[in-house]
């Protein structure tokens, strides 16, 4: 999940927008129905609610994972396991660093923020209960990269929309945890004044949408190496999770940009000053919504 304008962090809809393309339109009079939580559980269940849960046979089966329906619990439990082994197995994260995770609001960067935070606690707990204490915790920061700067946008809406980013990482990262939001144009901030200015131009001379999505995406990931450094951040986690990342192995092919498409995907990024993970490589899009959804 990488960080965008509030206005675009919901989850996508349909392509026809829900109003109906046709007779046989699949977002017609049913979309909302089927748009509601009810829905998707529908959706992702193998026999609806009837079903028990093939791992602790106790809830009712909402999605099949591995060829075994899970409830919701099991769900969670699930995915925090593929997270957590994905962030022990491979080093993402130790001790002494100090990890900023891009939030955009969405689901994948949502659950991000909220398992390494729960990571964290339990660090904090095992810290608390060892005599020697000899390791120290890790800390987290969250960064949100406002991109309404290129938008035409109240700034009313501006503002709002910032709050509620603010409101929803409070929720999902308590305590006294740092939150930095940054405007897009943050990255010409230290060379000019009217950083806006270079930014709106820069993007101008771009006319392809294909070449503006990849300066934009180049664009995000400055601006978070650039409050990394700042703040003495030592790892950067996106949102990025099993789907997203089969949908830039499709664009990247196609862009000819095989060459570093190995190093996009793995784990930890090192060619960045601040190296990048993506503890949520083996999740599905799908099941991250789901799990959204039952934290409401």
């Amino acid at each position: 999940c990488a960080p965008v304008h509030p206005s675009m962090a919901a989850a996508s809809s349909s392509s026809c927008g829900g109003a109906g393309c046709g007779t046989h339109c699949s977002s017609s009079t049913s979309s909302s129905v089927e748009d509601a939580p009810e829905g998707i559980l529908g959706r992702l269940s193998i026999s609806g609610a009837a079903a028990s849960c093939g791992k602790c046979g106790g809830g009712a089966v909402v999605v099949v994972a591995g060829g075994v329906g899970l409830c919701g619990e099991c769900l969670r439990a699930q995915l925090f396991g593929k997270f957590k082994l994905a962030v022990t197995s491979n080093a993402m994260v130790r001790p002494t660093d100090s990890v900023l995770v891009a939030f955009s609001g969405g689901p994948a960067s949502r659950v991000a923020l909220q398992f390494i935070h729960e990571m964290r606690s339990k660090a904090i707990e095992s810290w608390d209960a060892s005599n020697s204490q000899a390791l120290p915790v890790f800390n987290v920061g969250a960064a949100f990269v406002d991109e309404s700067v290129l938008l035409s946008k109240p700034e009313c809406e501006v503002e709002q929309a910032t709050e509620d980013i603010k409101s929803l990482v409070s929720s999902l990262l308590p305590g006294d945890k740092a939150m930095h939001i940054a405007s897009l144009d943050y990255v010409f901030s230290s060379e000019s004044k009217d950083g806006k200015g270079r930014l709106r131009e820069l993007v101008g001379m771009i006319t392809d949408d294909t070449g503006r999505e990849d300066l934009l995406q180049c664009l995000r990931m400055l601006s978070l190496q650039k409050i990394a450094l700042e703040n003495g951040y030592t790892k950067i986690m996106l949102g990025s999770c099993a789907s997203t990342i089969a949908c830039h192995v499709l664009s990247a092919t196609v862009k000819g940009q095989g060459y570093s498409l190995p190093a996009d995907i793995q784990y930890v990024d090192t060619r960045w000053e601040v190296p990048v993970v993506l503890p949520l490589r083996d999740c599905l899009a799908q099941e991250l919504s789901l799990l959204c959804e039952f934290d409401r």
